[in-house]
């Protein structure tokens, strides 16, 4: 993936500024109030106070008057000396014509550059709803330019890396600490903090070569009353030219802004503005539009289609006649999508369409242009078209060749909380599960790395169930990842492999949505766990006994005495005894029903337990097995390849709960071919293994 590095550029400050001989009295000035102040704060410290208290106040009064009338008199010279500096850099400008000049036409594959600011988990959503709404209506190739932290870094890396649009590039500009101390001074009321105030920085964050635009600025009218200051009483907004302009649009010269030190202007004019107006109420849009109102040929209004404002108080529907002559449309408000307008309707339904709209017909190359040879869906593509159609096992072969898109931390998370447990939770799920995930949640108090497959519309259901959950709503250790629908087979060891990756715990426990752990095991495993995963010797994995119920409604047992009651009166049962016992067989329930401390078993053929591991001992999942079948059986087997010892907790469980049979289920059990196509994926696993390992794996596959 495409990226730059942030350079530190030529700082324009007061050294250069003072380097100006005319300029030398303005400094001077400054000297004097600061001596003058220090001055009057050592007067408390007199330990030479001969003259009493009456003729040392009499005396500080003097010094005050003198000192006020001083400063009055240095105020008036600091404005004149700063008009002085605006009306020279004003004139600068102008004689360097900073608003003439027309760009050069585009031509059919002339890459046009798109710059965002995104921070925090939430706002990656935002971000692609913008995005697809781009890629829809574009005609040329596009190269994303996204100021980032490291949270927004990580997700929209790993977004467009499995999303693998073409004619797409992509640079990552980190927002550090270093950056964000350029603008930090400049005290900000808006929701957006600091970030609202990086568009100030963008000439010295983004790379010279990154020069194109219409003009030095390019803005839309503000289409509210904003800055006319009418709004309610005492609203004494920053300066403004009319109603001001709207800074969440805009095109940028940025190499006239530099020529011009564009840097030099907006912290002149901040500095002035601060001194009254204390903070900011809308981040860098106050900023430009005073530095605007000081030097108003700098802007090119552009027409108000280009950015018509949803607000609580706007004018946007005099902007337009038609809604087809609309080409961006911005929710500005709190209320976003409750704004009241005469086509409020219309502008709801663009906005979920989007949404909603399926990310993977984006990825249709719409335009013949050079591809980039670093080029992140190249790759997988020249893989797929080797692969023969007229292969009957071709869904599965291309199923382990998908490049899933991936959306990571879907949901606002926090690492600190995760970071200072011990196990996390591994599961996978689809939308026909998700009322699980909050009885999963009542029972354990740890961290849950969880995969969610679904389609774009089916994105917006589970984030509303999430977000209007009582239960889930208040854990902040969940990692919610969506990986969206593609193919005809439910990747499910890609979903596993996307949930363990982000784990940021020492040790896994890797399970299923449709299983409950007992009440307390998470609490269970922080007393065992590490005693019994880092006594050395051999990898070990720790097996936690499962069952399963009948039942749809189930009183969960509250201890292992409770359970074995319900085992002994028909309630509850090992785990598919009566359709596939092979698979949990070697957990040996009948030595478990009396153990007391863990037990060693060994491994046989299609074991598949649930287990608790270190993290960095365990292999990732194998890709070529989709749907149903030997997706957990692979990953034990290459476990046992690796030497890893199974140890069974003798006082911990889970329990399955009944579900509709999935549809991979159904095609396992009546297609004949789907069947044939899974031998020959056992087949080709067991021959890697056998080559990577060593041993004999063969005498296991039927």
């Amino acid at each position: 993936m495409a990226g730059a590095k942030i350079t530190r550029v030529k700082r324009y400050g007061y050294r250069a500024i003072l380097a100006r001989p005319w300029l030398a009295l303005y400094g001077a000035l400054l000297m004097v109030v600061i001596v003058s102040i220090l001055y009057y704060l050592s007067l408390e410290d007199d330990p030479d106070n001969v003259l009493g208290f009456n003729a040392r106040e009499l005396r500080l009064a003097d010094r005050i008057r003198d000192m006020q009338e001083q400063n009055t008199m240095l105020r008036h010279q600091l404005a004149a000396a700063h008009s002085q500096l605006v009306a020279v850099l004003d004139e600068h400008g102008r004689k360097h014509n900073w608003d003439g000049g027309r760009p050069e036409p585009l031509t059919k594959c002339s890459e046009i550059s798109v710059v965002i600011v995104c921070a925090g988990y939430n706002s990656t959503r935002s971000v692609v709803t913008l995005i697809k709404s781009l890629l829809f209506y574009r005609r040329h190739p596009l190269h994303f330019h996204f100021l980032v932290d490291d949270i927004s870094e990580k997700i929209l890396n790993h977004l467009f890396l499995t999303w693998g649009v073409p004619q797409v590039e992509v640079s990552m500009y980190k927002i550090d600490a270093q950056v964000r101390s350029e603008v930090e001074w400049v005290p900000n009321k808006h929701y957006s903090g600091v970030y609202g105030l990086l568009k100030l920085l963008l000439t010295k964050i983004l790379p010279d070569s990154l020069k194109k635009a219409i003009q030095l600025f390019a803005l839309v009218e503000n289409q509210s009353d904003w800055y006319k200051g009418s709004l309610w009483t005492d609203h004494r907004p920053w300066p403004a030219v009319g109603r001001g302009y709207n800074t969440g649009v805009i095109l940028m010269n940025l190499e006239r802004m530099r020529q011009h030190n564009f840097q030099q202007k907006w912290r002149l004019v901040a500095e002035k503005y601060l001194v009254s107006y204390y903070a900011t109420q809308l981040a860098d849009q106050d900023v430009i539009n005073a530095v605007i109102k000081m030097h108003p040929y700098m802007v090119y209004k552009l027409p108000c289609q280009w950015n018509v404002q949803l607000s609580d108080h706007t004018l946007s529907e005099d902007c337009y006649s038609e809604v087809t002559d609309l080409k961006i449309i911005h929710w500005n408000s709190p209320k976003k999508l409750k704004v009241q307008n005469k086509n409020a309707e219309f502008f709801r339904n663009q906005h979920l369409t989007f949404v909603e709209y399926d990310g993977n017909l984006l990825r249709r190359q719409l335009f013949s242009c050079p591809v980039s040879s670093e080029s992140r869906w190249r790759g997988g593509l020249a893989q797929l078209a080797q692969l023969s159609e007229d292969d009957p096992c071709y869904d599965f072969q291309r199923a382990r060749l998908v490049q899933y898109r991936t959306h990571l931390y879907f949901l606002d998370f926090s690492a600190d909380a995760a970071r200072g447990a011990t196990v996390t939770l591994v599961a996978q799920l689809s939308m026909d599960r998700l009322q699980m995930v909050e009885a999963l949640c009542r029972h354990w108090e740890g961290p849950v790395s969880l995969v969610v497959y679904m389609s774009d519309a089916e994105a917006q259901v589970f984030l509303q169930y999430v977000q209007q959950s009582p239960v889930l709503r208040q854990r902040d250790n969940v990692a919610y990842h969506v990986v969206y629908k593609d193919g005809m087979y439910y990747p499910v060891n890609y979903l596993r492999n996307v949930a363990l990756r982000e784990v940021l715990t020492p040790y896994v426990f890797l399970a299923d949505i449709d299983f409950l752990p007992m009440k307390g095991l998470y609490n269970a495993l922080l007393r065992t766990t590490a005693e019994l995963l880092e006594d050395g010797g051999r990898p070990k994995a720790l097996v936690v006994p499962a069952f399963e119920t009948q039942r749809y409604r189930l009183t969960f047992p509250e201890s292992k005495a409770e359970l074995l009651n319900m085992l002994d009166m028909g309630d509850l049962f090992t785990f598919r005894y009566h359709v596939w016992a092979k698979g949990h067989a070697p957990t040996d329930f009948g030595k478990w029903r009396t153990a007391t401390t863990p037990y060693t078993v060994k491994w046989e053929s299609d074991f598949e337990p649930y287990v608790v591991v270190r993290k960095d001992q365990i292999p990732m999942y194998d890709l070529r097995f989709v749907g149903f079948g030997w997706n957990k059986v692979s990953h034990i087997m290459e476990l046992h390849a690796l030497g890893f010892q199974f140890i069974v907790l003798p006082n911990a469980f889970i329990i399955h709960l009944p579900h509709a049979p999935s549809l991979d289920i159904a095609k396992f059990r009546t297609s004949a071919q789907y069947r044939q196509c899974l031998k020959m994926l056992k087949e080709s696993f067991v021959q890697e293994l056998e080559k990577k390992y060593g041993g004999n794996f063969s005498s296991y596959v039927v």
